[in-house]
């Protein structure tokens, strides 16, 4: 028996959301816990995510602000901020908190609003988002993760040969899951040819090689194992990794291996008792195509080298033998920073219980969940598997 579950799992649409962040988290939490069947006062703790909140809203104590809009003021509420791994941390330490005894019943979740309805152009947005790299050594360059990102890129496929066929088709794979994710950003698909048509952000990505700027809010309901029996739809957690990188560039051993996520899913392997090949389906962090490319063959779903190859050969996509990012991912389904760690849980959650209708993974039993935040310098990696 696992010493944590998952029993309930909710979240919003992602995309543009003109409400504040507490209703926001409120309409995910509520669905985790309706799906569920716990009410609020049944909870122990709240653990939940913002990353940006301060910068962007000028809201920044919103842990009992999301309390008390749930119904849930008095409980003891964590606030977590870890870049893009903002809720897959707070999902970590719900999950340690719950094996450990210390809580029974603990809703975990994030929230952010990253689109320019908080009043901020996408220039100020690509600034503040920025703020997750090195302040000495990065920032005052004008570097942002779009050229992070890239700089890993190039040094991939100067090494590997990976090319930008490849990274586009990563694109059109992610973007014909979202299609049929109803809560994703952008439900259409795209073409190689228009991948490539599109406008140089950094080379080599194009517009569509990047994520988007997204609004959203995710949770899940986290219980003590020996009670998942009582509910009806648990999935086992089995294990959860959590490593760190050196943040400069300039300073990690090999700009290609994304230590962190190496070292992060080899720990959650380990605490699970397996090994990627027994995995049946990820969602990566795909906040650029050549992000996913790094992070599949961290993960183990490719060799190092061949995550172009095993996405231009359709091996990640649904149908194929490694599926990734079967909810459209970070490039469709959104990125609401604060969110999106949890967000993953969710989708984890859903296919393994086989709720997720035309993007449905065959016979997904074990799903890993591989959220990085800033240059590649945090990550963390679950593993979810079928109620035992």
């Amino acid at each position: 028996m696992a010493d944590a579950a998952v029993v309930g799992a909710g979240m919003t649409e992602f995309g543009v959301h003109d409400t504040t962040l507490q209703e926001l988290f409120g309409e995910a939490a509520f669905t985790a816990l309706n799906d569920a069947g716990v009410e609020t006062g049944a909870l122990d703790a709240l653990y939940f995510g913002n990353a940006m909140g301060g910068q962007t809203e000028n809201e920044t104590h919103l842990g009992p602000r999301v309390a008390s809009h749930i119904g849930a003021a008095g409980l003891p509420v964590q606030r977590f901020e870890d870049a893009c791994a903002t809720s897959a941390n707070a999902f970590k330490n719900a999950v340690q908190a719950v094996e450990a005894g210390v809580h029974d019943i603990a809703l975990v979740g994030g929230v952010e609003r990253c689109t320019p309805v908080t009043g901020k152009e996408t220039p100020e947005m690509t600034r503040i988002f920025a703020s997750a790299s090195h302040r000495q050594y990065e920032q005052p360059t004008g570097l942002t993760f779009p050229g992070v990102f890239a700089l890993l890129t190039k040094r991939h496929m100067h090494e590997h040969g990976t090319t930008e066929e490849q990274l586009a088709e990563v694109a059109v794979k992610n973007h014909a899951h979202g299609t049929h994710n109803p809560r994703a950003h952008f439900g259409k698909e795209t073409t190689v040819e228009e991948v490539l048509e599109g406008p140089v952000v950094a080379d080599p990505f194009r517009l569509m090689d990047c994520c988007p700027f997204s609004d959203g809010a995710s949770a899940v309901v986290v219980i003590s194992g020996d009670l998942a029996d009582s509910f009806d739809a648990p999935v086992d957690v089995g294990g959860v990794g959590h490593a760190t990188d050196v943040v400069p560039l300039g300073d990690k051993a090999d700009l290609t291996a994304t230590q962190a996520a190496r070292d992060a899913a080899s720990a959650a392997y380990e605490e699970a008792g397996i090994t990627a090949d027994d995995a049946d389906f990820a969602e990566v962090h795909d906040c650029f195509t050549g992000a996913e490319v790094l992070a599949s063959e961290a993960i183990g779903f490719a060799p190092d080298g061949e995550g172009g190859t095993y996405a231009a050969e359709g091996r990640t996509s649904l149908s194929g033998d490694r599926p990734i990012n079967p909810s459209g991912g970070l490039k469709a389904k959104g990125h609401p920073i604060g969110a999106t760690g949890t967000a993953q849980i969710v989708e984890l959650t859903e296919q393994i219980r086989g709720t997720v209708g035309e993007r449905q993974v065959a016979d997904a039993d074990v799903g890993v969940a591989h959220n990085l935040g800033g240059d590649a310098a945090t990550t963390v990696v679950s593993v979810l598997e079928a109620h035992s």
